[in-house]
Order: C-alpha cells, then sequence, then structure tokens
C-alpha cells in the first residue's frame, strides 16, 4: 500500500491495537477449549443416578451421559450462536453504536471467564455443571460473533493491510492455547490449576483487548475524509472513512454489497468448511507409526497436529503483512481455494484409527507432517487474503458492511465444516 496525503501509523500503534484485537475475538475460546478434559474430568462425579448411566466409548472405555455428549453440545452451542449472531450483526451493524457493538461484547466475555474461573474452585453437581458450562458457551459465541463481525466490519473501513493483525492475532491466539496444553502435559500440572491458569490469562487478555480498543479512536482521529489512499497499487484511490461514530455514513444494502463480494464470501466460507471438516475431526484420529510407546507417541497429536496447525496457520495469516498474491481480482485466488479439497483424501488415507473402509497409503508420520504444514498454511494464507481483499471490492462507505459479510460467510464455513465432519470421519 502507497499513500497520498494520508497520516502514517506511528509506531505501529493502529496495527497493534487491531492485533490485540484479534488476539482477543478467539484466545478465551481456544482456552476454553483447551480445557475440554477439565471440563469432562468433572462431569465424571457420581451425584444423580438418573445422570450416571455409563456409555462404551470407542475404544473401551465408559462414560456417563453427559460426559460422553459434552463435545457435541458444545459443538452445537458454539456454531448455532456463532452463525446467528454473526448473520444478525450484518443487518444491525448499521443501527447499533460501533462502540456498544465491540466493547459491550468484550466486556460480557470478560464477566463470563471472570464467573468460568471462580467456578474452578467451586464444587457443583455434573448437571448443573453441565447446564452453567452451555449457557457460558452460548453467551461467549453469541457476543464473539457480534465482536469479530464489527472488528472485521471496523477494518473494512480502513487500508486492506489492517485486516491482516485481526487475522494474525486470532492466528497467535490459537498456538498460545496449544503451547500452554504441551506445557500443561510436560508439568505434570492438575487439570483443575491448568484450566484456573487457562481462564485467568483470558481475563488478562481481554481486559487488554477492551483498554486497546477505548484508545483506538485516538490513534484513528487523524485519518479523516480529507484523507486519501491508493490501495492495491496507484491506480486505484480510496478515501478512508472515519472511524469516529458521529459521522453519518450511507446506508448500505446487504443484498447488493454480496452481489459484489460473493467470490471472497464463498472463498471463505469454502476454506474453513474444509478446514474444519478435517481438522480436527480426522487429523486428531490419526495415530504415529514410528512411535512405539515411548514419549512422541504421549506427544505426537498435541504437537503434530494442535500446536504444528497452529503455527502453521499463524504463519499464512501473518505474511500477507508483507505479501498479498494473487491478487483480489485474480482468478488464481479462488482455483487455489478449490485446490484446498484435495487434503481430504490425503488426511483421511492417512492412519486414521479405528477406520473400517478405506486403506492406509501414507502411513508414515512424515507424510502426516507434511500434509498438516500445507494445510494449515494454505487455510491461514488463503483466508486472511480474502478477509482483506472482500471490504476493498466494494466502495468505501460500503465496507463496513462488506466485513461484516465476510465475517458470517467466515462464521458459516466453520458451522457446515463441523457438519460435514461426522461424515468425513464416518466414511473411513
Amino acid at each position: 500500500m502507497t499513500a497520498i496525503n494520508a497520516p502514517r501509523d506511528k509506531y505501529n500503534a493502529v496495527w497493534i491495537i487491531f492485533f490485540i484485537l484479534g488476539l482477543g475475538t478467539l484466545l478465551p475460546w481456544n482456552f476454553f477449549m483447551t480445557a475440554t478434559l477439565y471440563f469432562t474430568s468433572r462431569l465424571k462425579d457420581p451425584v444423580d443416578d438418573s445422570f450416571n448411566q455409563t456409555v462404551n466409548g470407542t475404544d473401551g472405555d465408559t462414560r456417563n451421559a453427559l460426559e460422553s455428549k459434552f463435545n457435541n453440545v458444545m459443538t452445537l452451542c458454539a456454531m448455532v450462536p456463532l452463525l446467528i449472531f454473526t448473520c444478525l450483526n450484518s443487518f444491525i451493524h448499521q443501527r447499533v453504536p460501533q462502540k456498544l457493538r465491540i466493547s459491550g461484547s468484550l466486556t460480557v466475555i470478560l464477566v463470563v471467564f471472570l464467573l468460568t474461573a471462580v467456578l474452578v474452585k467451586v464444587d457443583m453437581a455434573p448437571l448443573p455443571l453441565f447446564s452453567i458450562t452451555m449457557i457460558k458457551i452460548i453467551c461467549i459465541n453469541s457476543f464473539g460473533a457480534i465482536l469479530q463481525g464489527s472488528l472485521f466490519g471496523l477494518a473494512g473501513i480502513l487500508p486492506a493491510s489492517y485486516t491482516t493483525p485481526i487475522m494474525s492475532g486470532q492466528g497467535l491466539a490459537g498456538t498460545f492455547a496449544a503451547f500452554s496444553m504441551i506445557c500443561a502435559l510436560a508439568s505434570g500440572s492438575a487439570l483443575q490449576d491448568s484450566a484456573f491458569g487457562y481462564f485467568i490469562t483470558a481475563c488478562v487478555v481481554i481486559l487488554l483487548a477492551i483498554m486497546s480498543y477505548l484508545v483506538l479512536p485516538r490513534m484513528c482521529s487523524r485519518y479523516d475524509n480529507r484523507a486519501v489512499c491508493c490501495v492495491d497499487g496507484p491506480a486505484e484511490k480510496r478515501p478512508v472513512v472515519s472511524l469516529m461514530e458521529d459521522e453519518a455514513k450511507p446506508s448500505s444494502s446487504v443484498f447488493n454489497v454480496f452481489k459484489q463480494i460473493w467470490v471472497m464470501a464463498l472463498s471463505v466460507c469454502f476454506i474453513f468448511t474444509i478446514t474444519i471438516g478435517t481438522f480436527p475431526a480426522v487429523t486428531v484420529e490419526v495415530r504415529s507409526t514410528v512411535a512405539d510407546g515411548g514419549a512422541w507417541d504421549f506427544y505426537f497429536i498435541p504437537v503434530s497436529c494442535f500446536l504444528l496447525f497452529n503455527v502453521m496457520d499463524w504463519a499464512g495469516r501473518s505474511l500477507t503483512a508483507v505479501c498479498m498474491w494473487p491478487g483480489k481480482d485474480s482468478i488464481w485466488l479462488p482455483v487455489l481455494v478449490g485446490l484446498r479439497i484435495i487434503f481430504i483424501p490425503l488426511f483421511v488415507l492417512c492412519n486414521v484409527q479405528p477406520r473400517k473402509y478405506l486403506p492406509v497409503l501414507f502411513a508414515h508420520d512424515a507424510w502426516y507432517i507434511i500434509f498438516m504444514i500445507f494445510f494449515s498454511f494454505s487455510n491461514g494464507y488463503l483466508a486472511s487474503l480474502c478477509m482483506c481483499f472482500g471490504p476493498k471490492k466494494v466502495p468505501p462507505h460500503e465496507a463496513e458492511t462488506a466485513g461484516a459479510i465476510m465475517a458470517f460467510f467466515l462464521s458459516l464455513g466453520l458451522a457446515l465444516g463441523a457438519a460435514v465432519s461426522f461424515g468425513f470421519r464416518a466414511m473411513i
């Protein structure tokens, strides 16, 4: 990006604030998912016989009904509100003040995580714990959807480079959570202590995000309607719309905006459908053929699946800060997005266990690791490109609406991926 009469982002302060806000959108939820073992362990306590019936696990273990249903119900309570409220934000963002949507959502999420941290130290029966946990998941993802949609809408007003720090911050959130999980495993910390640490860390990050957002208008006050910048070269000049709430902005039709960005919207949806459909439902079931009951067997999935995915995904998202190829009008972008479908058979034919129908063609651990590197890097890089380019395909006054629509299709991809993951796993 080159700028004409546009003020510089001194010390990259605005970029850093968007990075912190991106981190704040996903780190809490990533820590919540990392603490899944903590929640299921607390559901083991036999208090109510009607909920203490056992069911057979896939590898012969027995779990009570609440424990066995936890992951499926958690996914449902996460994805449905995420999709509904991201869609809702696409329509209400012009009616509800931006400051209320962002700071209000962050505050509610902070309160939920403070409550979650407190409840770590409180003894509860399995059924009330299960119910309260699901209510908290619904709250986190409902307000998280509004927060994410509002942030991408806000970034859409600015030059394309300001969507990158949001995506990069979200990538770091996954990396940080995966690294924390491995450290907890290596240290042998009690599940309760690890979970409490996760939730307190999430509270600190959310509080930092709130403080960062409150100073953002001051940092961006020098961006006014007189500033003009060139995006993607000197041929395209776009005014930078003010971030201040007191300026009237022309209303935009959601459907008219979608007609201009449908390629980017469907691309980001397809990217996350493939990613969530495969990771972690299929990838987490791959077994090492190199380890023979040693330490690598214990760390194989935490390192090769979760940590490697999040590190490479973060690298891909961050690369768009210095490289944005192919361009927003290039046919190669949707082509590369479509080619990611190859990862489904590649992972399915790895050493996924147990399996009934398909053979194992890529048994060695190295194949799985190579596939994971390209899979995760392409997810981060292509998704970040789509999210950057979507708002830049419309006039400046429609950029915020475009950003909100892109956030909806990102959430739609997550939901579709969660749905098709059952089919991908079943066909193995």
